[in-house]
């Protein structure tokens, strides 16, 4: 998931002369569905999170965290610690954003499964 954003981060920074033209894609792309596409991944970036946030959700309103695992979501926490550190490593804001969103929704699962759990 990480590889198209990251391919636009690329496009961006990269000067399209030379031998680097015919490497990389130019910036906006002049193909409109990846030119959409580009712009997309910007509002999924901070819908797949709200999304997500329905676990911790219904676990906060009901408190209970019948059936949901701590290890799945203990390690999705390592897994969006990485992802976002990979996103500042490479200045990628959309996942920044997406995993920053991940992290806190994961952290609100795992704290509610500790404490309802």
């Amino acid at each position: 998931m990480s590889d198209p954003i990251h391919h636009i981060h690329k496009r961006k920074r990269v000067n399209a002369t030379g031998a680097l033209k015919k490497k990389y894609q130019p910036y906006p792309h002049p193909k409109t569905f990846v030119s959409m596409m580009d712009h997309a991944v910007y509002g999924v970036s901070i819908l797949a999170p709200i999304a997500g946030s329905t676990q911790a959700i219904k676990i906060w309103a009901e408190q209970t965290a019948a059936g949901v695992s701590l290890t799945m979501f203990g390690f999705s926490i390592i897994a969006n610690i990485f992802l976002l550190t990979y996103g500042i490593l490479h200045k990628a804001l959309p996942i920044i954003i997406m995993y920053s969103l991940w992290l806190v929704v994961n952290i609100a699962i795992v704290a509610g499964i500790i404490i309802y759990g």
